[in-house]
């Protein structure tokens, strides 16, 4: 291989909203992020999965969720989805990882952070073609290594499946160090594998980053948190208005976009006590000092890369995985009932703790809607709110270099893309004695390299679906459904073109365009094994 070929870094942030970064409008102070994208191509139209190992599946995979064995998440299986193919909770041998064909071709391929795509040793990253690996196997778990020390009989759903499991290569770890901060430790083993000149032996790397920040619990060191003391204090609706302002001043968002109103159940911010305003500002500062250390560690990545040589030869691609988290987690009945109790006996969330790693906190729906703005809704929702992220692509070898695009894509093209890249031929329908599913993913190199105006074509079609949530776009045109509480429960229609905060439903007025999207979907669910279900909400599998 040449030395030539371009390594590849890949970073993932896990439930960053849309407008967290400053180079999309943000106000946290992020000057890393913000510098390799305003040097490469920002997505304005860059759509994920509702939520964190679908997304990451299709990432791995070019294919849709319910394809690669994220039909639904591990934790949330159904008992009508248990057994059936598509469902099986982890990343299964239906598809070819990233990985797996970097490494065929030649390439360095090492991980660090959240995996979310299989808790058993066979279903370890370095199963699927990472050479060096250390990784947060479950979804989310406690960013300084903090457990309570709670009775078995007394753990909530949400401590159970969010306890601390660690793997590095094949091997479980067992012991964290007692300094342990996700990011910062993430990024030191990444550094680690990335100086490893023996092991990685003149080849080029691909190197996978994904964080497990600013995922809640919300937790941060001091002297970050101290640099946003009193930012938040006017509540979410005052820095939602600064957010669009700025968001259409960067040309992000079209000046005459339409913005949807913030849905919520708990109070906003002019109906809370001074002490409830203090402590939810507080839950905001931690967030945004979560999303500084990131930033931070990123530079510490960069700075490395500039430093050995090889910061021009690399492609970086940066994403979050789903739209910022909004759900109230005290107020779904799967996570307790006594989840809040528990956190209030083994915790301490008083004010000045908040933060530390013994406190759990989480921000909620209304600082959440600050971050999708203006579209509707957040994670968990096939609303844009959902599902459409902050994302960026630096290299110095494309013809679109730098600016904004608001082409539509999905995550399933980062993997068809960096193989046209590379040169790399994808198996088509059998790999090592697997049978595989299609790719659903497509390059967006011909875009990039300016051979072509769009990366779909007009009447280019995608489907969502999760715990009953579901969306199909064709072009601009988008049907989606939500249940209720926090939808209607029946089918909408929209026209993203002209209504990107899904204001306006145009299901009356245009009953023969949702019919032939309704066919659409049809094709869709069976194309992709999708199991549909009337109820809203999703159940807990306490043992995922």
């Amino acid at each position: 291989m040449s030395q030539q070929q371009p390594n590849i870094l890949l970073i993932v942030a896990d439930d960053l909203g849309f407008t967290d970064l400053g180079a999309f409008g943000g106000e946290i102070q992020t000057p890393n992020l913000d510098a390799i994208a305003l040097e490469g191509l920002r997505f304005t139209n860059f759509h994920t999965a509702s939520t964190c190992s679908p997304t990451r599946s299709m990432l791995l995979s070019g294919t849709d969720h319910h394809l690669a064995g994220l039909g639904s998440m591990a934790e949330s299986i159904r008992p009508e989805q248990k057994g059936q193919p598509g469902y099986e909770g982890y990343l299964n041998d239906q598809v070819v990882a990233l990985p797996e064909l970097l490494k065929d071709a030649g390439y360095y391929t090492v991980m660090s952070g959240k995996w979310h795509l299989g808790l058993t040793p066979e279903r370890f990253p370095a199963k699927r073609g990472f050479e060096k690996s250390f990784t947060l196997l479950p979804g989310a778990a406690n960013h300084y290594a903090f457990e309570a020390d709670i009775p078995e009989e007394e753990v909530p759903g949400l401590l159970k499946v969010t306890r601390g499991l660690y793997a590095e290569n094949d091997e479980y770890i067992h012991e964290i160090p007692a300094d342990f901060y996700s990011s910062d430790y993430f990024t030191d083993k990444l550094l680690g594998y990335l100086k490893d000149d023996e092991a990685r032996a003149g080849r080029p790397f691909f190197a996978y980053l994904p964080f497990s920040a600013p995922h809640w619990p919300l937790q941060a060191h001091r002297d970050d948190i101290a640099k946003y003391q009193g930012v938040y204090d006017a509540g979410p609706e005052v820095l939602r208005q600064k957010r669009l302002d700025r968001v259409r001043e960067l040309g992000l968002v079209g000046a005459d976009a339409t913005i949807h109103p913030v849905l919520a159940k708990t109070k906003f911010w002019d109906e809370l006590s001074d002490a409830d305003k203090k402590q939810s500002a507080r839950t905001m500062e931690v967030y945004a000092a979560m999303v500084d250390r990131l930033d931070q560690n990123v530079g510490r990545v960069i700075e490395h890369l500039k430093k050995t040589g090889q910061y021009d030869n690399t492609i970086i691609i940066f994403l979050s995985d789903n739209g910022a988290e909004g759900a109230q987690l005290e107020a779904l009945p799967v996570f307790g009932p006594d989840l809040a109790t528990v956190i209030s006996k083994y915790y301490d969330n008083s004010f000045e703790n908040i933060g530390n790693g013994n406190s759990y906190v989480w921000y909620g729906e209304h600082w959440a809607q600050v971050a999708t703005a203006p579209a509707r809704l957040y994670k968990a929702h096939t609303s844009e709110g959902g599902i459409r992220t902050p994302a960026f692509i630096k290299h110095t070898g494309f013809g679109r270099q730098q600016g904004i695009s608001h082409e539509f894509l999905t995550v399933m093209d980062w993997l068809p893309t960096l193989l046209n890249v590379l040169d790399v031929q994808h198996p088509g329908t059998q790999y090592k004695g697997r049978d595989l599913v299609p790719l659903r993913g497509k390059s967006i190199l011909p875009y990039l390299n300016q051979q072509q105006d769009h990366i779909h074509d007009a009447d280019h079609i995608t489907g969502w679906e999760l715990f009953g949530q579901k969306a199909l776009r064709k072009g601009d045109w988008k049907a989606l459904f939500i249940p209720a509480p926090n939808g209607p429960n029946q089918w909408q229609l929209y026209n993203l073109a002209a209504d990107a905060g899904e204001t306006d439903d145009l299901a009356e007025r245009y009953p023969e365009k949702l019919h032939e999207l309704l066919e659409d979907w049809k094709v869709y669910v069976k194309e992709n094994g999708v199991i549909e279900f009337a109820a809203a909400g999703f159940t807990l599998n306490k043992s995922a």
